[in-house]
């Protein structure tokens, strides 16, 4: 991995879990890292943390509800204000949701978290990503994508709501936008890649209940840890070797084909549109 001293990186869902420990690996490596997460009082303590077990000091927290556009596009500024450069960002926040809800927005909630949030904040990013390029854009997919296709007319899953298969179409809509980012992108020097951590014992699925607290911790032992889950996110964001590389997806730190609907060109395009009309960005 190289050494990122003087290069500007931010995480999203970082104050726990794969999120916390990637803006670890990269604070070890020399970067100033901006952590996002919801709770000052969290995000605080993973910010002291981070700074204690790396050594490095430059490591600040940006505050924002993903399941909010509005926070979105602040968070968005509240960079572009604080940071002349960013090198890295990496989309990791999530949610998996095992009864249907809706966002201030109005939109399902595990759609607008896991896929407009990633949409938004990096298409409000670019300009700043591309002043600071060469730079590098993370997408924190699943496997999961393979439960099922995205089915572009229910994006809100109000016809039928099963947790995994929406989770699971969310991180389709991952694959779908990284590919069609990179494929806009192409020619510039911003490269945009996505990758599965894993089964990864994290908070994931902790805000439904109890019910999503007893099947984490039973699950936990079985999974593997934050640490581990990680790897990929620095590798994508951090290996000299990736220079240049953009539209893949990995696993491992090797690539991997996902499954050919998270492939499929056509609903990336469609996706792209909708999702332009649903941040207000059409």
């Amino acid at each position: 991995m190289q050494d990122l001293a003087g290069r500007t990186c931010l995480v999203t869902g970082a104050t726990s879990g794969i999120g916390e420990q990637t803006a670890l690996g990269l604070a070890r490596l020399g970067a100033r890292v901006l952590i996002v997460g919801r709770s000052r009082e969290r995000g605080e303590r993973v910010r002291r943390a981070i700074a204690s077990r790396s050594g490095n000091s430059a490591i600040e927290l940006l505050l924002a509800d993903l399941a909010s556009l509005a926070e979105v596009r602040r968070l968005a500024d509240e960079v572009t204000a604080r940071a002349p450069e960013l090198h890295v960002l990496v989309n990791n926040a999530g949610v998996v949701n095992l009864s249907r809800s809706t966002t201030v927005d109005g939109y399902e909630t595990t759609f607008a978290v896991n896929h407009l949030a990633y949409f938004l904040l990096t298409r409000r990013l670019l300009p700043l990503l591309e002043r600071s390029a060469p730079a590098r854009i993370v997408n924190v997919a699943s496997d999961a994508h393979r439960f099922g296709p995205l089915d572009l007319d229910d994006l809100q899953s109000e016809r039928r709501y099963r947790s995994m298969r929406v989770y699971g179409a969310s991180k389709t809509a991952n694959l779908l936008f990284s590919f069609e980012l990179a494929r806009r992108l192409e020619g510039r020097p911003i490269t945009v890649n996505a990758l599965h951590p894993g089964a990864v014992g994290t908070r994931l699925g902790q805000n439904n209940g109890w019910i999503g607290r007893v099947a984490t911790g039973l699950l936990r032992p079985f999974f593997l840890t934050p640490e581990q889950g990680a790897e990929t996110s620095l590798y994508l964001a951090t290996a000299p070797e990736l220079a240049g590389v953009s539209g893949r997806y990995y696993a491992k730190k090797r690539e991997r084909e996902p499954a050919p609907h998270a492939r499929d060109a056509i609903a990336a395009k469609r996706l792209w549109e909708e999702s332009e009309r649903m941040v207000g960005l059409a």
